[in-house]
């Protein structure tokens, strides 16, 4: 797996790069073919790629087959373990998901999350600012990209949000307090 995103960092050089996430019943049909639309859409960028580790589900798989279909500047690969997926977050610019984890995960790296439904259980990300749901329209979906990838401060806005999540520095603080709890 690491060789395969060393790949995409080559293959992709010199691009921004937004990683895929979608899976959830919700956009399952009519918008999973939404997603797919925008994917495609956005793809037609020179400036763009697109990193889709596809959810193995039939409703997901299927869909973007059939409307996504080759693109060259779209790398569909298979889901990736949990370290490999941090690393691909780390080598993203914007996360374009329908994912609670990942709601969680992308701003301790500071990459703007765009949430595919309308409700989140993670709200704290929306309030925050470094997540908006954006639902699974395809023109808004596109929209949102494109403002992210064409105005540098909306980017800076969400990249540079206080993490409601935590600071990263959860284990050196519970160490403090268990060396200073024995004394």
């Amino acid at each position: 797996l690491a060789a395969g995103l060393d790949d995409i960092a080559v293959r992709f050089a010199g691009k921004r790069l937004i990683l895929v996430t979608t899976h959830r019943r919700e956009n399952f049909g009519d918008g999973m073919a939404q997603i797919a639309r925008a994917i495609g859409r956005i793809a037609a960028r020179d400036d763009v790629a697109i990193l889709f580790p596809v959810h193995p589900n039939p409703n997901v798989v299927s869909v973007m087959d059939s409307i996504l279909g080759d693109r060259a500047n779209v790398a569909r690969v298979e889901p990736l373990d949990y370290p490999h997926f941090v690393r691909a977050l780390g080598m993203a610019d914007i996360v374009l998901t329908d994912s609670g984890g990942v709601q969680e995960e992308a701003p301790a790296l500071g990459k703007p999350v765009l949430v595919m439904r309308e409700t989140t259980e993670r709200p704290e990300g929306v309030t925050a600012g470094t997540a908006k749901l954006i639902g699974a329209d395809e023109d808004r979906i596109v929209s949102e990209i494109f403002t992210l990838l064409d105005d540098k401060a909306a980017y800076a806005a969400m990249a540079h949000a206080h993490n409601p999540y935590g600071d990263g520095h959860a284990a050196e603080q519970i160490a403090k307090v268990i060396a200073h709890a024995g004394r």
